[in-house]
């Protein structure tokens, strides 16, 4: 099969790639690298070093073999985008091209307006292309469980039957989103679905909790890594957690801790988009897949780093500073995922296996988390118009013991990186 990814170079999209490569699928990328300028924006880098991406596609030549084709633009080009359809004439599009981060769209109007201008523009130029070029292609489009917030009922995947008034109906499940970035994706969801309707298109909504780690089975090659966030604008609050425990600073949970969310594995996201791609939608069908294996809280979280932590020989401590988000931090949460099972879906890996596979790569690039560690501490306060720090650490050690690496690793990379 012949697939098409719009941001390739991306944490998501990266190992996507290798995946389906390895697999045997003919592979083509999108991506106009703004995500590296954007973590730079707010003083951060990649923990693992993520090479230039001409050096990263001969890397998947010289590793696996094979050609993975690149486009450097932006889907807000709309000749862009027609040019590339044009040429690849894709079976599948896994559209992955979407300022990711929550924090990053609440740090003023401006980062507000770019999230949901951006991300909608390139949404619609690439249905309308579909339209245009490639009405049989089918588009896998990367959603989020936060969409749907966090309300007090049990999650369907996408739409539920409602009776009001004495009358039934079968409609979309309410959004009740958190963020001007998980706005957009509500948004975007609406347009795919509306395009499916008019257009006759094919289109699969994966809605995706979060994903933790750094490496899958076809990253075999450190050259091969995927991108690794930490701090408080572009990483995940799992990722900041290991940081934070490897650099000797307290894990943070904000708040009382226990606002819950789906997770599932880097592998077997990767395991979901395959099987979204390989049984596509039919024509003119919109459908919804809750793609999540567990779902924790984040204080649950935190503990369960500390404890392997511990287990590293590391001291780690837990801070509660105050939730910078407008959020429940109690609640009901019970979400449906049934689709992607039917389709052969297994749950791969484990949540603290995965966790102890991160460590081991963050103790290896400890010096990077050392030359950005600032940047952990959040700072974005979403219920105000400026930005504070919410933590005081100004007694904060500046280095910590340092575990040995795990045996047949080496040491912190040097290699010069744009990431």
């Amino acid at each position: 099969m012949k697939v098409l990814i719009t941001g390739i170079d991306g944490y998501s999209g990266w190992p996507l790639a290798l995946h389906l490569l390895s697999r045997g699928h003919d592979v083509a990328g999108i991506d106009n690298l703004v995500t590296r300028k954007r973590v730079q924006e707010v003083g951060s880098w990649s923990a693992t070093p993520i090479p230039p991406i001409q050096r990263r596609l001969a890397a998947v030549k010289e590793v696996l073999g094979k050609d993975l084709r690149f486009y450097k633009g932006d889907l807000c080009d709309w000749e862009f985008v027609r040019h590339v359809l044009e040429t690849e004439r894709p079976d599948s599009i896994v559209h992955l091209a979407e300022q990711r981060s929550a924090p990053y769209s609440m740090i003023d109007v401006h980062h507000a307006v770019t999230t949901q201008v951006e991300n909608l523009t390139g949404t619609l130029h690439l249905l309308y292309a579909i339209k245009e070029i490639v009405p049989d292609a089918h588009l896998v489009k990367m959603g989020t469980m936060g969409e749907y917030g966090t309300p007090n009922t049990d999650i369907p995947e996408g739409f539920f039957e409602v009776e009001f008034h004495g009358r039934k109906d079968y409609l979309p499940f309410p959004r009740q989103a958190n963020s001007w970035y998980h706005w957009s994706k509500v948004f975007d969801s609406g347009d795919v679905m509306l395009a499916s309707k008019i257009f006759h298109l094919r289109a699969t909504d994966v809605m995706q909790g979060v994903i933790y780690g750094v490496r899958t089975p076809e990253i075999t090659d450190d050259r091969l890594l995927t991108r690794f966030d930490f701090d408080e604008t572009w990483g995940t609050a799992l990722n900041r957690f290991i940081a934070q425990a490897v650099l000797g600073l307290p894990i943070t949970p904000y708040g009382k801790g226990e606002q819950k969310r789906g997770f599932l594995a880097l592998e077997d996201s990767m395991q979901s988009l395959r099987l979204a791609v390989e049984n596509p939608a039919a024509a003119g069908e919109y459908r919804v897949f809750n793609q999540f294996d567990a779902a924790y809280s984040v204080k649950e979280l935190a503990e369960r780093v500390a404890k392997i932590a511990t287990e590293l020989g590391l001291n780690p401590t837990i801070e509660h500073p105050a939730d910078p988000r407008v959020e429940a931090e109690q609640h009901y949460y019970n979400p449906i995922h049934e689709h992607l099972p039917r389709l052969g879906y297994r749950r791969t890996r484990e949540l603290d296996d995965v966790m102890r596979e991160i460590f081991h790569d963050l103790i290896r690039y400890r010096r990077r988390l050392v030359a950005r560690q600032h940047v952990v501490i959040p700072t974005v306060n979403w219920r105000v118009p400026d930005s504070r720090p919410l933590l005081d650490t100004r007694n904060a050690p500046a280095t910590a013991p340092t575990p040995a690496p795990p045996a047949g690793t080496t040491g912190p990379s040097s290699a010069n990186t744009t990431a």
